[in-house]
């Protein structure tokens, strides 16, 4: 019962919490494993997502897996934590009781306790890393005050809450000094980060901070807000090298129309300025979006102008998910969900063939330039590198062939780019990258 095997779903905010938790468990003398299918660990703690509804799906799935390990006697306890139990404990408790227990997103201490630990203040920026060594994730707020008329993350983590910024330094130091170089600072909206606390928008000082830290060489921007962004930020990012020109902001959609509907705060126009002053103010940065289709209401001409925005904007990364009724949001409880399911699809397969051409594009346009890389795995013929436009497990690849030359992972070379494809870059080393 000293062993605990925790399997973690959906999106990196769950990762920064499982490892947390693992951190405070390993402190009490537990053995960790984590989405380990090989352990004897007799006690498994799943960290769902509850976000949409294939992510639903997966976590009741892995669920109903453990529950059956559970009566086959492989496992002893098993115990389900995060955002599916946070909005349908009740629910959960009367379906599948076989679950020992059920707990939020919030309830680090209960959980600890019910697992013979004691949770521990003094542990907080302590972390268990999952993935690999040389990169993490830093979560600097929790929840979200946008209130976008589709979401549920406000109903699961409640309202925006920084984390201290001493505390979030200390935790990158703390990373640092185990060897992690590169960074992805996350939240549910990083550009607001700061607003409860001091009472401004803090980011563009966090990030100069973070730029301060010996080892760390990366420093990557995820899920920033449009609405509002603030200038100081766009300054530090042009600014300062080790933040990689590189921002995640997802728009999901264009027209007023749909801007208003979905309760986005902004205008086409305002994006679009947006839009222009980052390219302008950082030249070659690799924007990275997400567009949500099929929204109660959305027209021909809704969906036609989005497909024209992504001709015009050419955005380096971008990905399409159609929309998923939650119930609890403002959409769900306001307006009718009246595009099929089918036809949401086609919408967003459609938009995907655009973007295809445009990434082959732009990669195409890459071939020949050096550019410096971190090695993340072999796999296969090739070791397996991405760029500081390319965030680990959502963006493309560089693939440099073994035989060239014996790589190291986590570490940094110069890459001569030699072939592209739609998604991944092909490359040879031409020496170990000098730090910025």
């Amino acid at each position: 019962m000293k062993k605990i095997n925790v399997i973690t779903l959906g999106c990196s905010k769950n990762t920064v919490d499982s490892e947390h938790l693992m951190a405070q468990l390993a402190a009490a003398g537990y053995t960790l494993s984590f989405d380990s299918d090989r352990t004897d660990a007799k006690v498994v703690v799943i960290n769902t997502c509850g976000f949409i509804g294939d992510a639903k799906q997966e976590s009741i799935e892995t669920i109903l897996d453990a529950v059956a390990a559970k009566e086959a006697g492989l496992i002893e306890k098993l115990f389900v934590i995060g955002c599916l139990s946070e909005r349908y404990a009740d629910e959960l408790r009367e379906e599948i009781p076989e679950v020992d227990d059920y707990f939020g997103v919030k309830d680090w201490a209960d959980i600890a306790a019910t697992l013979g630990a004691e949770y521990k203040a003094e542990n907080q920026t302590e972390r268990v890393l999952t993935t690999p060594k040389h990169y993490a994730y830093l979560k600097i707020s929790e929840g979200c005050n946008w209130l976008c008329g589709y979401c549920a993350i406000p109903l699961i983590r409640g309202k925006h809450e920084s984390v201290p910024m001493e505390q979030v330094l200390e935790e990158a130091r703390k990373l640092a000094a185990r060897g992690v170089k590169e960074i992805m600072v996350i939240a549910q909206d990083t550009t607001y980060y700061g607003i409860d606390l001091y009472g401004r928008r803090r980011l563009a000082d966090l990030l100069t901070e973070l730029c301060r830290i010996e080892g760390i060489e990366w420093i990557r921007l995820h899920y920033a807000y449009p609405a509002a962004f603030p200038e100081d930020v766009i300054e530090v990012m042009a600014r300062e090298p080790k933040i990689c020109k590189y921002l995640d902001i997802p728009f999901q959609h264009i027209s007023d129309n749909m801007l208003s509907a979905m309760k986005r705060r902004h205008t086409k126009a305002e994006a679009m300025e947006l839009i222009a002053r980052l390219r302008e103010r950082i030249p070659d940065i690799a924007l990275r979006t997400t567009l949500l289709v099929g929204y109660p209401g959305e027209t021909a001409e809704d969906i036609a102008e989005l497909e024209q925005f992504v001709r015009d904007v050419r955005f380096e990364r971008l990905g399409v998910f159609p929309y998923s009724e939650e119930e609890g949001t403002y959409s769900a409880e306001n307006l009718k969900d009246d595009v099929p399911e089918e036809e949401k699809q086609r919408r967003a397969d459609r938009i995907m063939l655009i973007q295809e051409q445009i990434a082959l594009e732009n990669n195409l346009s890459r071939v020949g330039r050096t550019m410096r890389v971190v090695v993340d795995s072999r796999q296969g013929d090739y070791y397996v590198a991405r760029s500081e436009y390319d965030s680990p497990e959502v963006d493309q690849e560089i693939l440099i062939p073994v035989e060239l030359r014996q790589l190291r992972r986590g570490h940094f070379y110069d890459v001569r780019i030699t072939d592209a494809e739609g998604y991944d870059l092909y490359g040879e080393v031409i020496a170990p990258a000098r730090k910025k």
